[in-house]
């Protein structure tokens, strides 16, 4: 069965546990810069919200990778970049079309959330969050979930 990190932004505090959390996981530190989830803070309304790679079915930036550095881990279903491949060419961070693919100047390769694929706990940002705001839960439940927002969203607006 393969998961997925649900995001529930009015949850989030933002303590950034998250970010340390998954720095320390792939870098063996703390430090948010070095994250592969990022908390956005919308300064007018003073709501934080967690944004990471969704591992979208479409992987635009698997598909745009002219080395086929970004592959699919068979266990988890996330788009893992292999560093072995990976030449910096950074055509991924432009197919992504929610920029959660990201060069990292000192590796020269790119990163990107692959849901801690070799962690038998699961994403460390999940594991860390006190809130809740960040679980890691079975993939279909959390499309199935999002369309019935959305449809409920669009069935109770106002037509003209």
């Amino acid at each position: 069965m393969q998961r997925s990190l649900h995001i529930e932004p009015d949850k989030c505090t933002g303590c950034l546990q998250c970010e340390m959390a998954c720095s320390y996981e792939n870098y063996g530190m703390f430090n948010p810069a070095k994250s592969r989830i990022k908390v956005f803070e919308f300064h007018q309304t003073g709501a934080k919200v967690p944004y990471t790679c969704t591992q979208c079915d479409e992987a635009w930036c698997l598909h745009a990778c002219p080395v086929e550095a970004i592959r699919i881990d068979l266990t988890s279903g996330a788009k893992v970049v292999r560093d072995d491949l990976c030449v910096g060419c950074k055509v991924c961070t432009i197919a992504c079309p929610f920029g959660t693919v990201n060069y990292v100047q000192t590796t020269g390769k790119v990163q990107k959330c692959d849901l801690c694929y070799d962690n038998v706990a699961g994403p460390a940002c999940a594991s860390a969050c006190p809130t809740g705001a960040i679980t890691y839960v079975d993939a279909d439940w959390t499309g199935l979930d999002r369309m019935r927002q959305w449809a409920a969203k669009l069935g109770n607006q106002a037509t003209a």
